[in-house]
């Protein structure tokens, strides 16, 4: 049976980068052995047409590091799918810009992960904050729309209302926003994740900041792995319309989106772990007969029915929404318990235990082996909220290290209605 699932991919065109990333999930630095020919390339885009994807964002490590990014960029609005990139933004000149909105590049991503300081320290690299701002300069100079995306971790989120301020002023007009999971680079710095208690102080300030997003033109769009029932979930998913059906409705990997590596790899989502959920490579077998054959491909076409909840386990096993969510992000779950079904950034789980007085924690377990996305495995704790924090953790989170800036001071938390 033929099954027309995927209209967006993800492609890492190569894993080659220029910042050294302490949350990279991908472990980006250097080139992958063996990544595609420009002709392997070009042929990929055609079959990426052909199986009936309608827009495709370039990613790396770096994409613009790969020599033929423009002419790969170039081909796919040929073939009548609309390009997109995603960037750390160190580097792009104004010339590059130009090029970029000459081979057909309409809209980018620029990965803005703190103020200055945490954004350098994060990133690896001194000055690419100032760097990334310089690139949206750029862009906006030569006509490109773009956005910013942000992940959210312990160093970022008490800075998260002056990050919004800073790149909405800089004329970012989307910003995605996800939380720092342990894949790759972030699972061997797990002290800077939030724990999944800390969610109940993180929501009321992406939602406050969101309100404010909203009603000033910028569109705020929560990530996979953001949200989930909680108070805030239509306010964040209706992207401030708070419409009805605008709620988390299951993970879409294999569905509508689609993963590739730099060597040919096809995942059912650019996130998920390669190992347990590569489906196939372009060079063994063509894109359609992947898609509609592979394994690896096929874990959410269950949805909705029994077997779209037989991998559920602990908490979201037991959940009143578990045929609805079916876990929330697989790609979270997996990468904090090395299976996916059981996922503890849920705020509706998280708002759970504190009824019942309790919190959930997790620390690691198994190490990651430090390949490309990869993981390790962590423990999850169930305590008591009376039970005392751990001793020496100098990034715990709590609402009071949020630093609202001047401009948030004087107003009401509730002074942004969005009406849909």
């Amino acid at each position: 049976m033929t099954y027309q699932r995927t209209s967006y991919a993800v492609w890492e065109i190569t894993l080659k980068c220029n910042l050294a990333c302490s949350h990279c999930g991908s472990r980006a630095g250097n080139a992958r052995t063996k990544e595609l020919s420009t002709e392997e390339a070009l042929n990929l885009v055609q079959q990426m047409a052909e199986v009936g994807i309608k827009e495709v964002t370039l990613i790396g490590g770096e994409a613009f590091l790969r020599p033929d990014w423009l002419e790969i960029a170039k081909a796919i609005n040929q073939a009548g799918m609309r390009c997109g990139m995603t960037t750390g933004g160190y580097g792009i000149s104004l010339e590059t810009a130009r090029k970029m909105k000459a081979a057909g590049i309409n809209t980018v991503s620029v990965s803005i992960d703190g103020l200055e300081a945490t954004h350098d320290r994060l990133r690896g690299k001194p000055g690419s904050w100032k760097y990334a701002f310089k690139t949206m300069s750029h862009l906006r100079e030569v006509g490109i729309t773009f956005g910013c995306n942000t992940q959210i971790n312990r160093l970022s989120a008490p800075e998260f209302p002056s990050i919004y301020e800073c790149i909405r002023d800089a004329g970012a007009v989307a910003w995605q926003i996800q939380l720092t999971v342990p894949m790759g680079n972030a699972a061997d710095n797990a002290d800077i994740l939030l724990q999944p208690y800390e969610l109940l102080d993180v929501y009321p300030m992406i939602a406050r900041v969101a309100r404010r997003a909203y009603s000033e033109g910028v569109q705020l769009q929560p990530g996979n792995n953001i949200g989930y029932y909680g108070p805030y979930e239509r306010l964040l998913r209706g992207r401030g319309t708070e419409e009805e059906w605008t709620f988390w409705q299951g993970c879409a990997a294999g569905l509508s989106t689609l993963g590739i590596e730099a060597d040919g790899a096809i995942k059912a989502c650019p996130s998920l772990p390669t190992t347990a959920y590569t489906g196939g490579n372009i060079r063994d077998h063509n894109l359609k007969d992947i898609i509609e054959n592979a394994e690896e491909l096929r874990f959410n076409l269950g949805a909705g029915t029994p077997e779209g909840t037989k991998h559920l386990w602990g908490f979201c096993k037991t959940c009143e929404f578990a045929e609805l969510c079916r876990g929330g992000c697989s790609w979270t779950a997996h990468v904090f318990f090395d299976k996916r079904g059981n996922n503890p950034y849920c705020h509706h789980r998280a708002l759970v235990h504190a009824e019942k007085g309790l919190r959930e924690r997790v620390i690691p377990k198994v190490k990651a082996k430090g390949l490309p996305f990869d993981n390790g495995e962590f423990e999850l704790i169930e305590e008591a909220n009376a039970t005392p924090f751990p001793e020496n953790d100098p990034l715990h989170f709590t609402s009071d290290r949020i630093q609202w800036s001047g401009s948030w001071q004087e107003e009401p938390e509730n002074a942004y209605s969005v009406v849909g």
